[in-house]
């Protein structure tokens, strides 16, 4: 009985999510200490191809993700007393300009550069509200209000740009576009604190664990069919 290339795409796909399973779950793992990192999670589907209107033998069905989702629930606050440590309390993201344009995140671990700007820890610029780098002057005493709005020495210097989106697409280091028009928000912003991340990792080991049991099942049984389709080619040798 030769091996049907049905069940061939079957298991190589289903491995093959099994694969993409391991490496979004070990990512979530791997920044269950990045602040404002946010977990992901693959919503998985079933491909029907063709549809061909109830003949079985023909019938192509494999598993596939349909899409990657960013869980957005608030993560645990963590007191530093860093005056540039910035947390969002509710929905929402900082701006910052990168290379590629005006990107979004919850990590408020912020510096001032050489020149004196409001970075993030990748060193790009945090925006104000009307899209502009904030520039800080010298050693002065930085206040930030619930509201974002950033004080030296009790002079206003700019109000940070926080914008929230119905969803956004991860791209890595824990920065994501916005989909859709960007919204304004009412979450707080808390000075000396950080967002933890919002990955329970013990939750996460136990999908690591059953997302490496599926990528060996998928394994094992692929070879084992494929032995079993050389025993059956040696018999009809016979």
């Amino acid at each position: 009985m030769a091996l049907t290339v049905q069940a061939l795409y079957i298991l190589a796909a289903g491995e093959e999510r099994a694969s993409e399973q391991l490496d979004t779950v070990t990512n979530n793992i791997a920044n269950v200490n990045t602040p404002g990192f946010k977990k992901l999670l693959e919503e998985e589907m079933s491909q029907h191809i063709p549809n061909n209107g109830g003949n079985a033998y023909n019938l192509l069905v494999f598993p596939r993700f349909k899409a990657t989702h960013v869980v957005l629930s608030q993560g645990p606050l963590k007191k530093t007393g860093a005056p540039l440590d910035l947390a969002l309390e509710g929905k929402g993201f900082f701006a910052v300009k990168a290379k590629g344009g005006e990107l979004y995140t919850r990590n408020g671990h912020f510096f001032v550069d050489a020149l004196g700007r409001l970075v993030d820890s990748k060193g790009n610029p945090v925006l104000d509200i009307s899209g502009k780098e904030i520039v800080l002057q010298g050693n002065k005493e930085v206040t930030v209000t619930k509201d974002g709005v950033v004080y030296q020495d009790g002079v206003r210097v700019a109000v940070l740009k926080i914008v929230d989106f119905d969803s956004v697409n991860p791209v890595g280091d824990s920065y994501y576009q916005g989909k859709g028009t960007p919204r304004a928000t009412d979450a707080r912003v808390l000075q000396g604190y950080l967002e933890g991340s919002n990955v329970n990792v013990t939750k996460e080991m136990v999908n690591l664990i059953e997302a490496q049991r599926r990528f060996e099942m998928y394994g094992n049984i692929l070879r084992g069919l494929g032995q079993m389709n050389l025993k059956s080619n040696e018999i009809g040798k016979v």
